[in-house]
């Protein structure tokens, strides 16, 4: 597994404590990276969030956001291949099941729709599973980069496809 967030802990996640990724998270951090500035956001208790090109810089002291920075940091310099991080990614329960999945693919490999699609009990349901992956609230750590086209194509990602070939690369070198 990629992340080593147990694949039920993103769906054992606590709706009471969860707040929605929209601007309402309990507490911000950003961080520059090889792919832009990124945002990290946390509920209560759980990192929610991670956004691509934030705008304004937000230092926090908060250990979980300091934490989640480090780790990422540690990624992009190829020293850190899963993830150890809480995570409270909210969407519905297919989307879920899609982003344990994605979770599932290793460091430096790569998975289709189809084989997604497979794998969350719904061969049929690529399409689905694409719109599914397109809305990852924790892109990186839940490696929705790592989900390609049935023919080996790059398709499709939240950050852009050059972003996500950074990501590819980052990892095949490091492999």
């Amino acid at each position: 597994m990629t992340s080593s967030t147990p694949a039920t802990a993103l769906a054992s996640r606590n709706p009471s404590t969860d707040l929605p990724s929209n601007g309402s998270a309990a507490s911000i951090h950003t961080i520059d990276s090889p792919i832009g500035t990124l945002l990290l956001e946390r509920n209560a208790d759980r990192l929610a969030g991670v956004r691509f090109g934030a705008k304004a810089a937000s230092v926090s002291a908060d250990p979980l956001l300091l934490d989640a920075a480090d780790q990422l940091r540690a990624y992009f310099a190829g020293k850190l291949r899963e993830f150890d991080l809480p995570l409270a990614p909210r969407g519905t329960p297919f989307q879920l099941s899609v982003w344990d999945a994605v979770s599932a693919i290793p460091y430096g490999s790569t998975a289709t729709y189809a084989e997604i699609a497979a794998a969350v009990g719904r061969p049929s349901a690529c399409r689905a599973v694409g719109a599914a992956n397109g809305r990852n609230p924790l892109p990186v750590i839940v490696p929705c980069h790592r989900v390609i086209g049935a023919a080996g194509a790059l398709t499709g990602y939240g950050g852009g496809l050059e972003r996500k070939r950074f990501l590819l690369d980052l990892e095949a070198a490091a492999g």
